[in-house]
């Protein structure tokens, strides 16, 4: 029989009253929360409805404003958790899969950069367009990192468009000058300007 929500809620108050069962994430450079706890509560449920060597790895970290409560209900934490047979420590694991989380947000970033269909039918074209594809993604991601600051800096590339690169803009001619007049009202002019001189 599987574990329901009542045993994880029940093996989450036994845990919390026992200290010495979480242990201090390992951190990394994208970690936001360096004080988050990894413990292992499989001895704390029941996993008899899956396969052998299962174990249940809960993650916990200080609950921030706007953070959604997701796996336990916590006025001081974020629970989220995830099952797994592979061996080692608890903290490792959660790196282990926290660094698939990355992969997975890299690929979700190629998808919205134009991977997600092939718009040919020839196979060279298409190997084409996805590496295009993948050039232009590297691109953004060294000019978010370099010159944006803010949300924008972590923002995905469907809000940069709308945002920046389709930014109304009007080149004129005056004074035997090239101006570049941006509308001062759109959320993206001062963003511009600001990666333009970012010092």
């Amino acid at each position: 029989m599987a574990a329901t929500g009542q045993d994880l809620m029940a093996a989450d108050t036994a845990a919390r009253c026992d200290p010495g069962r979480w242990t201090p994430g390992v951190p990394n450079p994208k970690q936001r929360h360096p004080k988050a706890h990894v413990a292992e509560l499989t001895d704390l449920v029941d996993l008899s409805g899956w396969p052998a060597r299962t174990r249940l790895i809960i993650r916990r970290e200080p609950l921030h404003p706007g953070a959604q409560r997701s796996l336990f209900a916590s006025e001081n934490f974020r629970y989220w958790g995830f099952l797994t047979d592979a061996a080692g420590s608890p903290a490792r694991l959660d790196r282990l899969m926290r660094k698939h989380a990355d992969v997975e947000d890299a690929i979700a970033r190629l998808k919205d950069s134009g991977l997600a269909r092939m718009p040919f039918t020839a196979w060279d074209a298409n190997c084409a367009w996805a590496a295009l594809c993948m050039i232009s993604a590297a691109l953004v991601h060294w000019f978010q990192t370099q010159r944006l600051a803010g949300p924008l800096k972590r923002a995905a590339p469907k809000r940069l468009r709308w945002q920046l690169w389709h930014l109304p803009a009007l080149v004129c001619e005056t004074g035997r000058r090239t101006w570049l007049r941006l509308p001062t009202a759109h959320p993206g002019t001062r963003s511009l300007l600001a990666a333009q001189h970012p010092n």
